[in-house]
């Protein structure tokens, strides 16, 4: 295979793992946990799982061999940048618990469990894809496992391989299908152990326990390197406002953390919208008082970061949204009826006609191509796919109008042009940056621990991770701690409880201190490419997220 010239470079480069992962590790056992909500549902739910202890690793354990195990691993859901390195941490680390053991990979994601088609690791292979980005050493996918004939598809091929643990790296919702898995397990004795790996680029898989998700630091360098590359066009240039959509459906994590590294003029926080209960009317009359205050300094230009799941959060979209999810559900007989018209107009109609009366006044304020964007196909959970929705086009004609509107009141005197971006696949497969090539490293070394103690049920966990990298704190927590109740596809059903903005953090509040200045003042920060060669502050610097919430 063809590699670049830092692509050899970094071949070369070896993550740093935290003391008690460098030799032999002693593990210790906690408080006995609950989940974050719903304690009594998720209990019954999981009842083998449910209550462990949470687990930390110490420096001083035994030296000795273990018995020869076999490992299977699956990538799942959306890539992230340091998969590949969960997978060589953990590969390193059996093979320090073995050298006997095995790790066979699951190919195209958890369907590659459920149709047996895998492939072993080997030294070649693994050696190939260290501190690379991409999920391409095995590939991944989207398949649910949620159904027993699955669970069971999946027992036959580990006793087929002599698997003793699988290791699931995915997101929350993925790791929610480990968590399924593990009890199942338990359950039905197979003795095949679960692990997950916290993995997903929009940072909303953490707590006290998980602090971040690999990929989150690596994609927003990447994101923020465009954003800076924009604004100095924008700075050049002084003609234009450039609209930016972030990926980020659930929570507004990698909007946050790009605006505090770039500092833009306008960043909106979903978040901050659903507690304000801003319309859609209200959130284009701040826009577009910014670009008129701005326009009196002669300041026709200026940059907008708009969080992928805004629409989600605004309340009467919210609303309207679960009322589709519920009418579009699959298996309902309304989603077929849906499917079976034949024109956009007469699905409109039809959609109108279906949804409560407010809900059917606002889809029917809609745009055409909004509205139909609502109604496209869901997403394998059961929800809208917010990142076909054009929110950032929507917003620059909505704001195009009220300026009209101002103009002709007297209270804007600018131009205004606008630009439209939506940065999404160009973060999830960067090469990992040295935070996140250590992190996922020290993850999968993790993994490999837990199973090797005869663990299930558990997600890897490394913490104090603004800290240099051998004082990090590494274990496991219970997948049950974090789980709570949530409607998917018209049902209650337990997933873990997605980590939101907080107010009242310290990130935040950093934000909402400066943004008046940032929306008069040009204040654009310029971060660059991720660097992997230099200065350590430079090189290992962790997000401002973490900075912050690790600073209290």
């Amino acid at each position: 295979m063809a590699i670049s010239a830092l692509q050899f470079e970094r071949s070369k480069y070896a993550p740093k793992l935290p003391k008690a992962l460098q030799g032999p590790v002693k593990v210790v056992e906690g408080k006995k946990t609950e989940s974050v909500a719903d304690q009594e549902e998720i209990q019954k739910l999981f009842p083998n799982t449910y209550g462990m202890p949470l687990i930390a690793f110490e420096e001083g354990g035994d030296a000795g061999s273990l018995p020869v195990m076999n490992v299977g691993v699956i990538l799942s859901g959306g890539q992230a940048p340091g998969g590949h390195n969960v997978i060589s941490g953990l590969y390193d680390g059996l093979k320090k618990l073995n050298p006997e053991n095995k790790l066979y990979g699951f190919l195209g994601g958890p369907g590659g469990l459920v149709d047996h088609k895998y492939m072993e690791l080997t030294d070649e292979i693994i050696d190939e894809y260290r501190n690379t980005g991409g999920f391409d050493i095995i590939g991944s996918g989207r398949t649910k496992l949620e159904e027993e004939s699955q669970f069971d598809k999946g027992v036959e091929i580990c006793k087929q391989l002599n698997i003793n643990a699988l290791v699931v790296i995915g997101g929350d919702d993925s790791n929610t299908n480990a968590c399924v898995l593990a009890e199942y397990y338990l359950q039905k004795e197979t003795g095949i152990q679960v692990i997950g790996c916290p993995k997903t680029i929009d940072g909303d898989l953490k707590n006290e326990m998980i602090e971040t998700s690999f990929g989150f630091d690596t994609a927003v360098k990447v994101y923020s390197e465009l954003i800076g590359n924009i604004m100095r066009d924008a700075n050049s240039a002084k003609k234009y406002w450039h609209f930016i959509k972030l990926m980020g459906r659930s929570a507004s994590h990698i909007a946050l953390e790009c605006a505090l590294q770039t500092q833009p003029n306008i960043a909106l926080v979903s978040e901050e919208v659903a507690e304000k209960e801003q319309t859609l009317a209200e959130i284009v009359d701040y826009i577009a008082k910014v670009i008129a205050r701005r326009a009196e300094d002669d300041h026709n230009f200026g940059v907008v970061l708009v969080p992928e799941g805004l629409i989600e959060f605004i309340p009467e979209m919210k609303t309207l949204i679960t009322e589709l999810n519920d009418l579009l559900a699959e298996g309902q007989q309304s989603a077929n009826d849906f499917k079976a018209l034949a024109t956009d107009a007469e699905k409109r109609e039809y959609v109108i006609g279906k949804l409560s009366k407010a809900s059917s006044k606002v889809f029917a304020s809609l745009p055409e191509g909004i509205a139909k964007q609502l109604t496209l196909d869901r997403d394998p959970h059961g929800n809208v796919q917010v990142s076909k929705i054009e929110t950032e086009k929507l917003l620059i004609e909505m704001v195009d109008v009220r300026l009209a509107e101002m103009k002709k009141e007297g209270s804007y005197k600018g131009s205004f042009s606008a630009q439209n971006h939506f940065f999404g696949y160009e973060g999830r497969c960067a090469a990992p940056s040295n935070f996140d090539a250590d992190y996922c490293y020290s993850l999968g070394s993790t993994a490999s621990v837990l199973i090797g103690n005869g663990k299930t049920g558990y997600m890897s966990s490394v913490r104090n991770t603004t800290k240099p990298a051998d004082q990090w704190i590494a274990g496991g927590v219970p997948i049950t701690m974090m789980m709570n109740m949530e409607r998917r596809h018209g049902h209650m059903k337990p997933v873990i409880q997605k980590a939101l903005v907080e107010l009242d953090a310290a990130p935040f509040l950093k934000l909402a201190e400066n943004r008046e200045k940032w929306a008069v003042e040009t204040s654009y920060v310029y971060p660059g490419p991720i660097q992997y060669f230099g200065p350590t502050e430079v090189c290992d610097a962790t997000t401002k997220t973490l900075e912050l919430e690790q600073s209290k």
